[in-house]
């Protein structure tokens, strides 16, 4: 049975009207998992001390500071703080990490249903709807906390995971593999970005390649990842590559993201005791998302075989 960590507060991070990201996502990912047989737990708010793992503090209090009593702030062009953010930010973090906490003591998989999303936001810097690393700093929390030797964070989002390559990119015992859509915003993710110590795996994909070539990338970046050894597996599970989202183009299907996540709990099961830790990202068509997070979290769910 898989953990599903959630909490109210992800609906209070408010957006501009018009902007993708926005409060309706939070209701789509709560309507695929009523389907999804599972304990829930409430996401407990992150501790400032996790978010430090990963990003400075004078960074952490320009992005406190920065949130307002009403309204919007915009930090960029198309990433704003509303006076909800700062606490669904923190229960993002917070829900990574009891995630992390709960599949390390007890076994098994979990999935966050979390916003704002986190993979692009880098060491100083908020961009592309993100404002902390939650996956790299629920990776830094298995690793530094709990002892783990090796973890791998694997990454399906359309659009490249910068920020949680920048912040694991000195990091030996932090695998970071991600496939996405090139071109495409942010713009890095080139095959040749290795990390500083051969552990990062970008699998670029063109415009409208859809599910077959996803499959033939990930399938040998898969046998890397065993040979890699990790002790935990934590996905960024972004559902924008879907057909219909507004933000991508590379056509999977939902039975695209069920081979993968599949595909990925069979190597935890060969290698960490089946030990996987999902955390949302994208996915900005509001029914492929409910439809994908349901098809995601249920196979996750799944008795290996």
């Amino acid at each position: 049975m898989v953990l599903v960590f959630t909490h109210e507060d992800y609906g209070r991070h408010v957006t501009p009207p018009g902007h993708p990201e926005r409060v309706e996502r939070y209701s789509a990912v709560q309507a695929g998992l009523a389907s999804v047989t599972g304990e829930r737990r409430a996401s407990p708010p992150g501790d400032v001390a996790d978010l430090l793992h990963c990003h400075p503090a004078g960074y952490v209090e320009r992005v406190r500071a920065a949130v307002p009593k009403a309204g919007w702030s915009g930090v960029d062009g198309d990433t704003f703080l509303s006076p909800g953010s700062w606490e669904a930010a923190l229960r993002a973090v917070g829900g990574a990490c009891a995630a992390v906490d709960a599949v390390v003591a007890e076994g098994g998989r979990a999935f966050v249903a979390c916003r704002p999303p986190g993979h692009h936001a880098e060491t100083a810097t908020a961009m592309g709807f993100c404002f902390f690393g939650t996956v790299a700093i629920a990776a830094k929390r298995a690793l530094d906390v709990h002892g783990l030797a090796r973890v791998a964070v694997l990454d399906f989002d359309v659009h490249h995971g910068n920020g949680t390559q920048d912040l694991l990119w000195n990091e030996p015992r932090a695998m970071f593999v991600s496939s996405h859509q090139m071109p495409l915003y942010p713009g890095t993710g080139a095959a040749d970005e290795a990390g500083a110590h051969g552990q990062i795996v970008n699998l670029p994909l063109r415009p409208g390649s859809g599910g077959a070539a996803m499959r033939a990338v990930w399938e040998p970046a898969l046998a890397q990842v065993a040979a890699f050894q990790p002790e935990l597996i934590l996905i960024s599970a972004g559902f924008d590559a879907h057909r219909d989202d507004p933000l991508g183009g590379l056509m999977w299907e939902v039975a695209d993201f069920v081979w993968l996540t599949r595909a990925i709990c069979n190597v935890a099961d060969a290698v960490c005791g089946g030990r996987v830790v999902s955390c949302l990202e994208g996915g900005y068509d509001l029914a492929a998302l409910t439809a994908s997070v349901a098809a995601h979290v249920t196979e996750l769910g799944r008795q290996p075989r």
